[in-house]
């Protein structure tokens, strides 16, 4: 089997990736920021997995794949930041994004040349135009993009920076195609709010952003419903399957996809969780702070055809992940 390239191999969506890669009997290459991540990630699975590491602290510096890359067959590049906790915006999530992109790309290409295909993660924030607002009249597709400026991304606003780190980094993806004409072609994943079951090492202390909103309705730390911002979601095993999927389908070279399962509310997440856990039900919020608004259509049928996904329902998808965590909370009391 090919060997894959797997960048950010210890984050949320790259874990998934990995955990898929190796049950295809790919062999991975992945890389890490520290060595402690590397064992962690090598003790999940048997010690005859095809499986080895390349420690790589900052992918925002110059060169930071060039050995990384060597002698692999494919890339999924999932290496970039996704937090809002934004002293400055350039060195916390414009720099990492977008030079971590380039990176990758100019390492495939100097050092690489057997490599066909890059897979990258983007974002709906990559597609997302936040000025226009709930815009209900619109339907989002992979042919729309985020008009966001370099002004913007630099002011005070850690969540339009990090959708313009997004934007700009895939932006860039493009056009090292356009114009360097590399051996291999790119597929970019373009997911919203991701959630579900987490294989990376992490506590209801230390969740990762995304999560948190659904730990955040049973941990009795809210006592209202909040509204969501960009009512959007997909389960973290369609992102990872999308991923890998993308290596493998003739169909997906130099595409992007919009791998959404459709709009959510946390109201209903709410309701689902407290008849789901009824234990927990006189915790969970039941009164929202606004009601939910009407808002943008999307169109995920081009990553159903292309790619084949089956979407994991929003109810299993926030149970699953509710267990998961109440299950490290009662082995760690």
């Amino acid at each position: 089997m090919p060997i894959v390239l797997l960048t950010g191999a210890s984050g949320f969506i790259a874990g998934w990736v990995l955990k898929y890669l190796l049950e295809k009997d790919y062999t991975v290459v992945a890389t890490v920021r520290s060595q402690d991540k590397a064992e962690y990630l090598k003790s999940l699975y048997p010690a005859d997995a095809k499986l080895s590491f390349v420690i790589v602290p900052d992918i925002a510096v110059e060169h930071a794949f060039d050995e990384a890359v060597k002698g692999v067959d494919f890339i999924i590049h999932t290496a970039s930041p996704f937090h809002f906790r934004v002293t400055d915006p350039e060195k916390d999530l414009l720099d990492p994004a977008m030079k971590g992109t380039r990176s990758i790309l100019e390492a495939a290409k100097a050092y690489a040349p057997q490599v066909s295909r890059i897979v990258i993660t983007s974002s709906f924030a990559a597609i997302l135009d936040a000025s226009k607002g709930n815009w209900p009249e619109h339907v989002y597709t992979e042919k729309d993009w985020n008009p966001v400026t370099w002004a913007e991304a630099i002011g005070d606003n850690p969540a339009t920076t990090y959708r313009a780190s997004k934007t700009f980094a895939e932006q860039s993806a493009w056009s090292f195609l356009e114009t360097e004409k590399p051996n291999f072609t790119i597929t970019t994943i373009n997911p919203p709010l991701v959630w579900g079951p987490m294989l990376q090492k992490v506590s209801p202390e230390t969740i990762n952003t995304s999560n948190a909103n659904i730990w955040s309705l049973v941990n009795g730390s809210l006592k209202t419903i909040p509204p969501a911002r960009v009512p959007l979601w997909v389960d973290v095993r369609n992102v990872a399957q999308a991923h890998v999927l993308a290596l493998e389908k003739p169909a997906a070279e130099n595409q992007r996809y919009f791998v959404v399962a459709g709009k959510y509310s946390f109201s209903e997440i709410a309701a689902d969780l407290a008849k789901a856990f009824p234990e927990l039900a006189s915790g969970i919020p039941t009164t929202a702070d606004a009601p939910d608004a009407e808002t943008f259509g999307v169109d995920n049928s081009k990553s159903i055809r292309d790619l084949g996904l089956e979407y994991i329902s929003l109810d299993q998808s926030v149970t699953e992940l509710t267990k998961q965590l109440l299950d490290w909370v009662k082995e760690n009391k």
